[in-house]
């Protein structure tokens, strides 16, 4: 109970100031975009790069990844598979396939685990955002533009995921802090105070960015298909990467428990930007990171209490 007293409770509270600034209108839909692109583009990516540059890559873990990636697998072809229907095109069944298993990995899943696991759970973190923001974000991606252009080759659809990825700071952060853990060299006293300062005010600005984003959020959409995507993202997923992380790879004790918290968060965002981005119908998705985030207060609090009984 203490764990989720000190982990959890903090987490959704965070969110709740961002729903009740929204809801009194102390931060309108201005500020919420203002305040979404602060963490997207300058904290979280300096938090991402400081805490890789200083991770120990000796503790890479391929299992770790496997069991991730196989976690966000399953539960993206079995939605596609359950959504199928007469008329569907790829581009919806990949768009509720991504929001079944893009987890709200980089606003709530870095301070879940700083604040459940500790510091050395920022590289496995670090890692599930990567894999989250760029082998299903992009497959998404890849898979929507073969469908919205099947007459452009596949090598130019290739190309236009890579430069969306590219452009992705949530993605180079990572990279050019993994240049820098390789190369061995160490970042100038002035310029790490710098990045550790700007990066510290990540955790809080992200989670109230979710609260102001939830108060925004388009009501309505199919109820079955809301209800598919929130149980594939808050059952399907984490029971299945458990599984993976835990029997058929089995990954060290902190780096297995981060990949099931992480696998266990709600829906990010995502996926509603890329329904807007392809102009589909946004609603069931908003609707589902709305319901998800909601009952997470419950389905996190268990696990953070299961997590803290077990691992320490």
């Amino acid at each position: 109970m203490d764990a989720v007293v000190t982990a959890a409770l903090p987490v959704f509270a965070l969110i709740l100031t961002g729903w009740l600034a929204a809801r009194f209108r102390v931060l309108g839909p201005a500020a919420t975009d203002a305040l979404n692109r602060y963490v997207a583009y300058l904290s979280l990516p300096a938090l991402l790069f400081r805490a890789m540059a200083q991770a120990d890559l000796a503790q890479m873990s391929w299992r770790f990844i496997l069991s991730f990636l196989g976690g966000i697998a399953v539960t993206f072809v079995v939605t596609c598979l359950i959504s199928r229907g007469r008329g569907v095109r790829l581009t919806d069944l990949s768009i509720h396939g991504l929001a079944a298993s893009y987890a709200n990995a980089g606003y709530m899943g870095i301070p879940l685990c700083l604040a459940l696991l500790g510091p050395a759970s920022l590289a496995p973190a670090i890692i599930c955002i990567l894999m989250t923001a760029c082998v299903l974000f992009g497959g998404a991606i890849a898979l929507i533009e073969l469908d919205q252009h099947r007459d452009r080759g596949l090598g130019s659809t290739l190309l236009k995921v890579a430069r969306a990825l590219i452009r992705n700071p949530l993605l180079i952060a990572p990279l050019l802090g993994l240049v820098v853990a390789l190369s061995g060299l160490t970042l100038p006293l002035g310029l790490d105070r710098y990045v550790e300062l700007l990066g510290a005010s990540a955790s809080p600005c992200a989670l109230v960015t979710i609260g102001l984003f939830l108060a925004l959020a388009e009501p309505g959409g199919n109820q079955a298909a809301v209800g598919k995507l929130v149980a594939g993202k808050l059952l399907v997923q984490p029971t299945v990467t458990a599984a993976l992380v835990f029997w058929v790879f089995p990954a060290p004790p902190l780096w297995a428990w981060t990949a099931v918290l992480m696998a266990a968060l709600p829906i990010g965002t995502g996926p509603f930007m890329l329904a807007q981005l392809y102009r589909r119908d946004a609603r069931a998705v908003s609707r589902a990171i709305l319901i998800s985030t909601v009952l997470s207060v419950i389905t996190i609090s268990l696990l953070v209490a299961w997590i803290s009984r077990v691992h320490m």
